[in-house]
């Protein structure tokens, strides 16, 4: 899986070659593995080439902060499987689709049809490879379709949850 990312101010490629919990992946144009355990929510424990880091994550809703030894990242993840016709094309008033980052089971859904939702909540929590992962609105809005149900099995870029 290919993403575009855009770390203070320029505009990279990351290339994910498997999972963790053994990550492979192509950056600046070498492969890389990385060990990756996620200890707590939002707190990833990283091996790689030789070197332990703890990197701290923050998802919200225009961008991903990520603290590593006190240095902070504001990265922002373009991933072309988000990307949909109505979400790229109408502007602030578009219909969003929220779509599985991986496949996964989801095992919990937080809202229903209908509920009017914030910028950063919680939608639905996936659980892929031994993690959960929330998945959350990147704008307010209402719910108008769930997609997914509890106990289902999903694959990468399936639709979730649709927010008008």
């Amino acid at each position: 899986m290919k993403l575009r990312l855009i770390v203070g101010g320029a505009e990279e490629e990351l290339e994910l070659l498997s999972q963790p919990p053994v990550c492979r992946f192509r950056w600046q144009g070498t492969e890389h593995e990385a060990n990756v355990e996620m200890p707590e929510p939002g707190v990833y424990s990283v091996l790689i080439d030789g070197r332990s880091y703890d990197a701290a994550v923050e998802h919200r809703p225009d961008v991903t902060v990520v603290v590593i030894d006190g240095h902070r990242f504001e990265i922002q993840v373009r991933d072309p499987r988000r990307w949909s016709r109505q979400s790229g094309s109408r502007g602030a008033g578009a219909v969003e689709t929220l779509s599985a980052p991986m496949p996964g089971k989801v095992v919990r859904v937080l809202v229903s049809p209908g509920d009017a939702v914030e910028a950063g909540q919680g939608l639905l929590v996936v659980e892929a490879m031994k993690m959960q992962n929330e998945l959350k609105a990147s704008r307010a809005g209402r719910v108008s379709v769930i997609h997914a149900r509890e106990g289902a099995t999903v694959a990468a870029g399936e639709p979730l949850a649709t927010i008008e």
